[in-house]
C-alpha cells in the first residue's frame, strides 16, 4: 500500500518521532512517500534526518510563484472540484487563526500536492498536527485526491480548536489519531458522537536502538536535565525560579537545559540575574545521540511544562531508566506514576516544583535506580514503535 506523509516541516530536530513512525511503517510493508511544505534548508545534526531530507519533496521549494502553474492546471482540469475546494478554503478561513489569504495559499499548496500524489499513485495521505498541514491534505482531498487522516498531538490544536476548524477536519477525515486518551477526549468535544469511532489512540513510539542498550546506573551526582525547546510552554523560566530557591536553601545541584529556542536570551538573562551561572548549563540544539548522553549523565529528567500533548522526551528518559519530574498536564499522567517512576506536580506552581526537585535530589541512588527500572518497563509496554506502527498500518489498510 502506498501511503503519503505530509508535514509542515520535515525533517525537524524536535519531530524525530515522525521519522521513527515512517521508518517503522516501512518495516510493516507499506511504501511511504514523504512530502512537506518546508525543511530543505533547515540545520540538521542527526544523520538519519539528513537522509530523510533526501527522500522528501518540498511544496514551497520553488516559492509561491511555483504554485501558480499547478493551481491553474487543476482549475482547468476539474473546475467544479476546484470551485468546491475554493469554497471550503474560504469557509475555514472565516474566523480562523490566520486571515483568509493564507487559506488561498493552502489551496494552491493543495493543488501542487494533489499532482504529486496522483503521479506517485498514493492511496492515502496522512498529516501530523491538526493545523495548516491537515488543511492542505483536506483541500487536496476536496480537489479529488485520496482520503486522508491526521495525528493530533496538542497543545496547539486544543488551544484554538474552533479557529483551526478542527471539527471540520475530523468530519472529513477517514480517521484521526490521538497520541493519548486525553487527546482523544479533547477531539470528542468538537465532533458529533457519530464521528467518535474514527478517533483512535496510537502512541508515539521509541526505536529499540534508542533504549536497547546496556543499562547505565543512575549517577551519584546532583545533576538534572531538562530537554526541550526553550519556549514559554515548556516552563524553563519557572524552573530557573525554582533553581534560585534551591540555591538559597544551600542545596548543591547542576541543571542542564538541553535545547534552544526563542526564549534563550531571556533564560540566559535570568540565569545571570539569579547568579546561577555555576549551576545552569545551556547546550543549544543537540542530536538524538547527545540527548541520550545528557539523560544518562543525569539522575532524572525535569520537564515543568505548562501545556503539552505527551512529550516524547519523557518516553526517552523512562526508556533509559531515568525517573521523571513533570506536571499534571494532558496525557502525561497516563505514563508517569507518582512514587513509582517519577514525581508529578501542578503546572505553574514554583513551590511544588521546588519540593519535587528537593525530593529527587535527596532520594538515594538505589531508590532512583528502582524507579528507573519501573519507568523502563512501563514505557516499553506502552510505546514500542513497531507495536504502535502496526496499529497505524492496520488503520491505513482499513481506510476507505
Amino acid at each position: 500500500m502506498r501511503i503519503a506523509y505530509f508535514i509542515n516541516q520535515y525533517p525537524k530536530v524536535s519531530h524525530s518521532f515522525i521519522r521513527r513512525e515512517i521508518l517503522a511503517l516501512e518495516r510493516q510493508g507499506l511504501e511511504v512517500q514523504r512530502f512537506a511544505l518546508r525543511g530543505w534548508d533547515a540545520e540538521l545534526l542527526d544523520p538519519e534526518d539528513i537522509a530523510e531530507r533526501e527522500r522528501t519533496r518540498y511544496v514551497l521549494q520553488g516559492g509561491l510563484k511555483g504554485l501558480l502553474r499547478p493551481m491553474l492546471q487543476v482549475l482547468r482540469a476539474t473546475p467544479k472540484r476546484f470551485g468546491a475546494a475554493l469554497y471550503l478554503a474560504l469557509r475555514v478561513g472565516w474566523r480562523a487563526d490566520r486571515p483568509w489569504p493564507y487559506h488561498l495559499i493552502y489551496l494552491a499548496e493543495a493543488c501542487q500536492l494533489l499532482q504529486w500524489l496522483q503521479a506517485a499513485g498514493s492511496e492515502h495521505v496522512h498529516a501530523h498536527f491538526g493545523t495548516n498541514s491537515t488543511e492542505v491534505v483536506m483541500l487536496a482531498n476536496a480537489l479529488g485526491g485520496p482520503g486522508y487522516s491526521f495525528t493530533v498531538h496538542g497543545p496547539e490544536e486544543f488551544d484554538k480548536p474552533q479557529f483551526l476548524h478542527l471539527g471540520e477536519k475530523v468530519r472529513r477525515a477517514a480517521f484521526v489519531v490521538a497520541v493519548s486518551d486525553y487527546g482523544r477526549s479533547q477531539l470528542y468535544r468538537w465532533v458529533a458522537h457519530e464521528h467518535w469511532a474514527k478517533v483512535r489512540v496510537v502512541h508515539c513510539g521509541l526505536e529499540r536502538s534508542f533504549h536497547d542498550v546496556p543499562p547505565v546506573a543512575v549517577p551519584d551526582v546532583p545533576r538534572l536535565v531538562c530537554v526541550g525547546r526553550l519556549c514559554e510552554q515548556k516552563g524553563q523560566l519557572l524552573l530557573l525560579e525554582a533553581a534560585r530557591q534551591l540555591a538559597q536553601r544551600g542545596l548543591g545541584f547542576e541543571l542542564v537545559l538541553a535545547g534552544d529556542g526563542e526564549l534563550r536570551a531571556p533564560i540566559e538573562a535570568l540565569v545571570a540575574r539569579h547568579g546561577l551561572q555555576a549551576q545552569v548549563r545551556i547546550t543549544g540544539w543537540v542530536s538524538g545521540a547527545r540527548v541520550r548522553e545528557e539523560l544518562l549523565a543525569a539522575r532524572a529528567l525535569v520537564l515543568p511544562s505548562f501545556a503539552e500533548g505527551l512529550p516524547v522526551v519523557i518516553m526517552e528518559a523512562m526508556a533509559l531508566r531515568r525517573p521523571v519530574l513533570t506536571t499534571y498536564v494532558a496525557g502525561i499522567p497516563e505514563l508517569v506514576q507518582p512514587g513509582e517512576n517519577g514525581w508529578l506536580f501542578p503546572a505553574g506552581s514554583v513551590e511544588a516544583l521546588v519540593e519535587a526537585l528537593a525530593a529527587c535530589l535527596a532520594t538515594p541512588v538505589a531508590r532512583l535506580q528502582a524507579m528507573g527500572e519501573a519507568a523502563h518497563q512501563r514505557v516499553i509496554e506502552r510505546h514500542a514503535i513497531d507495536t504502535e506502527a502496526a496499529r497505524l498500518a492496520e488503520l491505513f489498510r482499513g481506510s476507505p
